[in-house]
């Protein structure tokens, strides 16, 4: 069994240039209310380390969490990055918005990996895949990470596997699926974490 990550809630940053600097980083992105706090909290094995909430859209700044170094082998920090496609919040924060994730993404020397992750129980939407697609054309690393797989009644997940990943215009052996509330997952997403921020 893959120990916890040992992070740490350091800082909200409304930019790039208020984040302190990282030996190595991972961005957690993905559409409001697909589960990045949950599956932070999952990882961490920590409650209320990332504050989740019922109302979607809540997260608006670039949210940075680090690896407790004293306590690991590995070194780093993880950001969650405020989720896209919530359609209360006003147009020109979600512009807002935009610019800062975009800004991040291009500017972060250090970045590692970007954890995308998509709704297991519906699907990719439009925006997951319009996100996918600007990561690539932008030639930024990235992984799929499927949350929710306990909402998928077992007779369904074999295909719901092969039909997110083609949708995801990626192979099925590559998503990763996970489950904050199960725990499906989040050993083996704890371990390849790990082989991101590794040295």
């Amino acid at each position: 069994m893959a120990s916890p990550l040992p992070l740490r809630f350091v800082l909200s940053a409304p930019d790039l240039s208020a984040l302190p600097s990282s030996p190595g980083e991972i961005a957690v992105a993905g559409r409001s209310n697909v589960g990045k706090s949950s599956l932070i909290n999952a990882v961490a094995n920590r409650r209320n380390l990332a504050q989740v909430s019922r109302t979607p859209g809540r997260t608006r700044l670039l949210n940075l969490f680090e690896l407790d170094s004293a306590a690991h082998e590995v070194r780093g920090s993880v950001v969650d990055l405020p989720g896209y496609g919530y359609a209360a919040v006003p147009g020109r924060t979600r512009a807002t918005w935009q610019k800062m994730i975009e800004g991040y993404l291009l500017g972060r020397d250090t970045l590692r990996m970007v954890a995308v992750l998509v709704d297991g129980e519906i699907g990719p939407t439009a925006l997951d895949t319009q996100m996918l697609e600007w990561l690539r054309a932008h030639e930024l690393p990235h992984a799929i990470v499927a949350t929710k797989h306990d909402k998928i009644p077992s007779t369904r997940r074999q295909k719901r596997k092969k039909d997110l990943a083609v949708a995801c215009d990626s192979a099925s052996k590559d998503v990763t699926w996970v489950s904050a509330v199960s725990g499906t997952g989040i050993d083996q997403l704890r371990t390849t974490m790990r082989g991101w921020l590794a040295p």
